[in-house]
């Protein structure tokens, strides 16, 4: 008998869940966001987080933009594009 699969278990043999969902997760914010928010939301770790985040800012995928002692996330053009081509994948699905 075949085990039949859920739509979160092929999207995460393509991507890794946490990375994919934090870019969703940004491209769909409609407000500041900051990486223990951005955690908060996508139920992970801060520092798991924040490492992550500096993968994607070496990849120009996001920004920091300091604001005092926090900095905001923001995507870059090819970061959102990343993001939308994720989130049509995972409508796909």
């Amino acid at each position: 008998m075949k085990k039949e699969l859920k739509k979160e278990d092929v999207f995460n043999i393509f991507f890794r869940e946490k990375p994919a969902m934090m870019l969703v997760t940004l491209n769909a914010a409609k407000s500041d966001i900051y990486a223990s928010s951005l955690a908060k939301q996508i139920d992970c770790t801060y520092s798991h987080v924040v490492k992550i985040l500096q993968e994607m800012s070496e990849a120009g995928l996001i920004n920091f933009d300091k604001q005092g002692r926090l900095k905001l996330l923001t995507l870059t053009k090819k970061g959102q594009e990343v993001a939308d081509h994720i989130d049509k994948i995972r409508s796909l699905l």
